[in-house]
Parts: structure tokens; C-alpha cells; sequence
């Protein structure tokens, strides 16, 4: 596979030279036909077209610092809305930086309730201390020779039905 570039090969030739001179002769003739239909197009107009461009170009060099001034502040505007609101902005990440906490303290929540069930289940498979205590309170064994009191439970409150409220 051949990879190389070509470079084409650049030709002179009389009649380029020829036309170019032909063009440079014809110049003034071409400037005194612009002019002729500038006046002509002027006054269509009411005014030359050099001058009125020469108006418009002379506004907007003095104006120039003006207009660059406002042009920098739409531009900080912008990028002040863009950083503060866009897609991605400030008011976003402060919402996502809430949210990325809180789901952090939740998660630290969790894991100190996973390990304190894991040391539960570690102490209900090897520790009979442990067994022999919830096989008392959640099933009421005891062992041969022992009383165990139950309290009876209390008797709901009841409270007394007055006539103020049907009043």
C-alpha cells in the first residue's frame, strides 16, 4: 500500500501573465464604472453609498468600546444563569449533595443495625446464656422447681362520654 502524496506539479503559462496584465490595464475603467453606479444606486437612495457605509463604519469604531462592554456583560449574564441553573448548576448540586448525605447517614444506620442483628444471631448459635434468656421471656419456660409471675395486663381506661360534645 503506497501512502505517499503527490505533490501536483505547478505550471506557468504565458496566457495567465497575459490575462493578468489585460486585468491590471483595465483597473481604471473599472473603478469609473463603480463609481458611476454608486452615484446612480446613491441617488436612488438619497445618498452616496461611500458615504453612508463611511456613516454606519464611523458609528461603530466610536462605539466600539460600548458595544464591547455590553457584548461582555450578556456573555457573564449567560454564563452566571448557566452555572447557577443549568443542567448541572449550583441549585442542582446542592440538591444532589443533600440527598448523597442523607443517604450516607442512612446507610451508616443500617450497617449499625446489621452488625447489632449479627452479633444477635452469633449469640443465639453459641451462647446458652443467651439462649436460655430468650427461651424465658418469649416462651415462658422455667426451669424444674422455678415460679414464674405473670402480671396480668391492665384494664383499658375508659373515658367518660359527656354532653358537652353533642351540645
Amino acid at each position: 500500500m503506497d501512502l505517499r502524496i503527490k505533490r501536483p506539479e505547478i505550471r506557468v503559462s504565458r496566457c495567465a501573465q497575459r490575462g493578468l496584465s489585460v486585468l491590471v490595464e483595465r483597473v481604471p475603467q473599472a473603478e469609473a464604472f463603480g463609481r458611476r453606479v454608486g452615484r446612480r444606486i446613491g441617488r436612488s437612495i438619497g445618498r452616496p453609498i461611500n458615504e453612508k457605509l463611511h456613516l454606519a463604519f464611523t458609528w461603530l469604531y466610536g462605539a466600539r468600546r460600548r458595544l464591547a462592554t455590553v457584548a461582555v456583560a450578556v456573555v457573564t449574564v449567560w454564563l452566571f444563569l448557566h452555572v447557577m441553573f443549568g443542567a448541572n448548576g449550583m441549585v442542582v448540586y446542592r440538591q444532589k449533595r443533600a440527598e448523597y448525605q442523607s443517604l450516607g447517614r442512612e446507610i451508616d444506620q443500617l450497617q449499625k443495625e446489621n452488625e447489632h442483628y449479627t452479633s444477635q444471631i452469633k449469640a443465639l448459635q453459641t451462647d446458652p446464656e443467651t439462649i436460655e434468656k430468650e427461651a424465658r421471656e418469649q416462651l415462658h419456660y422455667a426451669r424444674p422447681g422455678e415460679v414464674v409471675y405473670v402480671s396480668p395486663a391492665p384494664p383499658p381506661v375508659q373515658t367518660p362520654a359527656t354532653n358537652a360534645a353533642q351540645k
